[in-house]
């Protein structure tokens, strides 16, 4: 039988960090983001010098291989949270084991209009529609170059989320997809195909059978060696999971990354105020419909491609029950704007022991 995860004593850094959210949430939701974002930006070796002794790396026997690479541990960082790579010497001293950042597009673009993030501070989530603001491949490829040529880049390993730019027609999105490939070929080590964001006009399509036969190969195509990764939506039915699926093993992705946010309601205690807000839900009402599409993703993986799960993960149990289902690992994002930059170690504490897959 599978170890139960354990949860474990809180750190002084878990303590001091609802004092630091009070100040960061009494701010507008981007507000805070973006001042976030500078913070780790200008000061990543202060911050992290201040963070690493509470957090620190996963133990060594927590390493595995997830997707064509070696990840440090089995939590790392869901693609949202960085667009820009702005932060990425100093996530890894939170203690996550791979960090992926993006979504990236070609073209350089401002999102949509603010307001565009909003918190739901009772039931621990966010919704967004940010519209992939970021500013470009071509930008992020120059800034992971000079982290690398200044000795600033991470032990952990670092794959970038790919979309597709909103002015590019779907027609022509395999194009878009590619160009970004290319750009950061080399400097990356796995890619993600995003098609499953709700807030750019037309992008979910992409995961429809027909699209994703014509996208998948352009992107492995320039990708080469590096591993590319597939992130589905959760609101997709079966039926379309278990092609999406099917479609990545035939064409020799290394990994399905499940899930995305979603356009559903149903999961939050009300329709009214911010919960009537357009965009993708996050966080803690996610979780359950986030493990029914998993296990579906993992039932079709079977042993033929690995299953990264994300979505609504708080705690070391919820993440043991993903692994324990047949995912490699697991990614955070809106959990660590609740929690703080100590909970990825401590998860990664309640991990402790190697996992035992039902896959």
């Amino acid at each position: 039988m599978p170890r139960p995860a354990t949860e474990v004593p809180a750190s002084l850094l878990d303590r001091l960090y609802p004092a630091v959210r009070g100040a960061l949430f009494a701010m507008d939701a981007e507000d805070a983001h973006e001042r976030t974002l500078t913070m780790v930006e200008r000061a990543p070796r202060l911050l992290g010098a201040l963070v690493r002794p509470f957090a620190g790396a996963p133990d060594a026997e927590l390493a595995r291989d997830v997707g064509g690479i070696r990840v440090l541990g089995p939590v790392g960082l869901a693609a949202g949270l960085d667009k820009d790579g702005r932060g990425i010497p100093f996530w890894p001293s939170c203690g996550f084991g791979f960090v992926e950042v993006g979504t990236v597009t070609m073209h350089a673009q401002a999102g949509n209009p603010r307001p565009r993030l909003f918190r739901l501070r009772d039931e621990a989530a966010i919704i967004n529609r940010m519209g992939f603001n970021n500013r470009g491949s071509q930008a992020l490829a120059t800034r992971l170059r000079a982290l690398r040529a200044s000795g600033r880049w991470p032990a952990v390993p670092v794959g970038a989320n790919l979309g597709k730019s909103k002015v590019t027609p779907l027609d022509i999105a395999p194009a878009d997809y590619a160009t970004s490939t290319r750009r950061l070929k080399g400097l990356v080590d796995w890619f993600t195909v995003n098609v499953s964001s709700p807030n750019t006009p037309g992008l979910r399509d992409l995961q429809d059978s027909d699209a994703l036969e014509t996208l998948l190969p352009r992107v492995m195509e320039e990708a080469g060696d590096t591993p590319v990764w597939l992130k589905l939506a959760p609101d997709l039915t079966d039926e379309a999971m278990q092609q999406a699926v099917a479609i990545a093993i035939r064409h020799g992705l290394a990994a399905v990354v499940a899930t995305n946010t979603t356009i559903r309601r149903d999961a939050l205690a009300t329709s009214a105020g911010v919960a009537a807000e357009k965009g993708g839900l996050s966080g803690r009402p996610l979780h359950g419909l986030a493990k029914d599409r998993i296990r579906v993703v993992c039932d079709a993986a079977g042993e033929h491609i690995d299953v990264v799960g994300v979505g609504g993960i708080e705690t070391a149990e919820q993440a043991q029950d993903l692994l324990d289902l047949g995912c490699k690992a697991v990614q955070l994002y809106t959990a660590f704007i609740y929690e703080g930059p100590g909970l990825p170690a401590r998860l990664h504490r309640g991990l402790r022991r190697p996992v035992t897959s039902s896959r």
